[in-house]
């Protein structure tokens, strides 16, 4: 990581849920992934993650992080129990954890680069691991704040 980094916050409506993401370039020069599953569609969800940056994930009532899995339960969607929001995805590999933001999530009015529509529906398990690895956040931490 660099001293020139690129720092972004975001939280849930009711603020039980934060992320600091720290990127590597310009938010300009990041894509926002549109999934078509079935779960991202109706959430609106659009991605962004920076294989050189690092997010934070801070929870300061862990009762209320929700966790869903779908489809190949491969991945794990991170919502607000209490206020509904849909924060960020994570993957875990080799007892690394990886992660993509929805960029929905994200407080600052920033001006992201073009909408690409994904499909991972069509992607081999393998496929999809594969793209989450080069592409997600790798260095992820998640704090729970009320233990």
């Amino acid at each position: 990581m660099t001293d020139n980094l690129y720092k972004l916050s975001g939280e849930c409506h009711c603020g039980n849920i934060n992320l600091d993401i720290n990127l590597s370039k310009p938010p300009s020069s990041f894509q926002v992934r549109v999934c078509d599953c079935d779960f991202c569609r109706k959430h609106g969800a659009g991605f962004i993650s920076d294989v050189h940056g690092s997010l934070l994930i801070s929870v300061k009532h862990a009762n209320q992080l929700g966790h869903y899995q779908q489809g190949s339960s491969l991945a794990d969607f991170l919502f607000c129990k209490k206020c509904g929001v849909f924060m960020a995805v994570t993957f875990q590999s080799g007892g690394q954890l990886y992660s993509a933001v929805n960029s929905k999530a994200i407080n600052e009015n920033v001006v992201f680069g073009e909408i690409v529509p994904v499909s991972p529906k069509l992607l081999s398990a393998l496929e999809k691991t594969d793209r989450w690895i080069n592409n997600w956040f790798g260095d992820v931490s998640i704090q729970i704040l009320d233990t």
